[in-house]
C-alpha cells in the first residue's frame, strides 16, 4: 500500500471517528433519554451524560473500520460496545440510588442477595476483555498455533483480558475533572495510533491496533473542547469505552511479554488510586496541575 492511500486511510478513519462522536452526542441529546442523563458536577453545575454514549459509538465505529480482519473488527466491537454499554448502565444504576461502590460495596451486596450495578459492569467489561483477546490471538494465529501449549494460550489471553479491563477502569478514575480523562487518553494513545515502520515485522492485528488508537484519538478530540467547558462528561460508560479500546489496541501491536508489563502497570495504577487521591496529587504537582487545567474553562 502506497504512502498516499495510507495516509488517506487514516484520515477516514480518524474523520469517522470523530464525526461520529459529534453526531452520537448530538443524537443523544435530542432523544427522549436527555433528562436522564443530567448530572451536577463537582461545581454545582447541570452537565450531560450524552458525551459517553456518543464517544463510545464514534471510537468504536472507526476501530471497526479500521481493523484488517473479521476477528479483530468483532474484538474492536466486542470492547468498545460492551465496556460502553454496562459503564452506562452503572451511570444510570448511580442516578437511581445505587449504594454499592469499591470491592467491599459489590461483595457485600452480593451476600445480601442482590448483584450491584458496579459488579455487572466488572463482570461484563472482564467477559468482554477475554473474549477480545480470544479474537486478538485468533487473527494473529496464536490462539491456534499448535506449537505452544494450550495453557500457554489461554494463560496470554486472560493476561490480555485483564490489560483491556484494566485499562477501562484506569482511564475511568481520571474521569473526576473536564477534560482530565481525555487528556490522559490523547496521550496514551498517540504512540499507540504510529503505524509500524516499513519492512518492519509486526504481528498481524498490529495496523488494526494502529489504527483503534487512531479512532480513540480522533474521538476524544472532537469531544475536548465541549468537556472542558463542562458541558458534557465521559461518565462511566465513555471513560470505560475509551481505556478498553486502548487496551485492546495495545495488546493487538505487543506479545506476551509487553502483555505482562501493562497489566502490572495497569495493577499498580488501580492499587495506587485506593490509597492516594489522583486529583490531590495533580494538584500538588505544578506541571501536572498546569497540564490538568490546560483549557479549562474557569470559574
Amino acid at each position: 500500500m502506497s504512502q498516499l492511500k495510507r495516509t488517506v486511510g487514516r484520515a477516514f478513519i480518524g474523520g469517522l471517528a470523530a464525526g461520529g462522536t459529534i453526531a452520537a452526542i448530538s443524537a443523544v441529546r435530542r432523544s427522549k433519554w436527555a433528562a436522564d442523563l443530567e448530572r451536577v458536577n463537582h461545581k454545582g453545575d447541570i452537565v450531560t451524560l450524552a458525551e459517553g454514549p456518543g464517544i463510545t459509538v464514534g471510537a468504536t465505529a472507526g476501530a471497526v473500520l479500521g481493523a484488517n480482519s473479521p476477528a479483530y473488527a468483532a474484538a474492536a466491537a466486542t470492547a468498545g460496545l460492551t465496556a460502553g454499554a454496562v459503564g452506562l448502565y452503572d451511570d444510570m444504576a448511580d442516578a437511581k440510588g445505587e449504594k454499592a461502590k469499591g470491592f467491599k460495596g459489590h461483595v457485600g451486596a452480593l451476600l445480601k442477595g442482590r448483584m450491584s450495578a458496579g459488579l455487572v459492569k466488572i463482570l461484563g467489561i472482564s467477559t468482554a476483555g477475554i473474549a477480545s483477546a480470544a479474537l486478538v490471538d485468533l487473527a494473529n494465529g496464536e490462539l491456534t498455533d499448535p506449537r505452544r501449549h494450550w495453557a500457554r494460550r489461554l494463560w496470554n489471553v486472560g493476561v490480555g483480558g485483564g490489560v483491556i479491563a484494566g485499562a477501562a477502569n484506569v482511564i475511568n478514575l481520571f474521569d473526576l475533572r473536564p477534560g482530565r480523562a481525555l487528556k490522559v487518553v490523547t496521550l496514551a494513545s498517540t504512540p499507540l495510533a504510529r503505524p509500524a515502520k516499513e519492512g518492519k515485522v509486526q504481528r498481524p492485528t498490529a495496523a488494526g491496533g494502529a489504527h483503534t488508537a487512531l479512532a480513540v484519538s480522533a474521538a476524544a478530540g472532537a469531544a475536548m473542547a465541549d468537556d472542558l467547558d463542562g458541558k458534557t462528561m465521559l461518565g462511566d460508560g465513555g471513560a470505560n469505552a475509551l481505556g478498553a479500546l486502548l487496551g485492546l489496541s495495545f495488546i493487538a501491536r505487543t506479545g506476551m511479554v509487553g502483555r505482562h508489563v501493562a497489566l502490572a502497570g495497569v495493577a499498580a495504577l488501580i492499587a495506587a488510586s485506593e490509597k492516594w487521591s489522583f486529583t490531590k496529587v495533580i494538584a500538588e504537582t505544578p506541571v501536572l496541575r498546569q497540564l490538568d487545567e490546560l483549557g479549562r474553562t474557569k470559574s
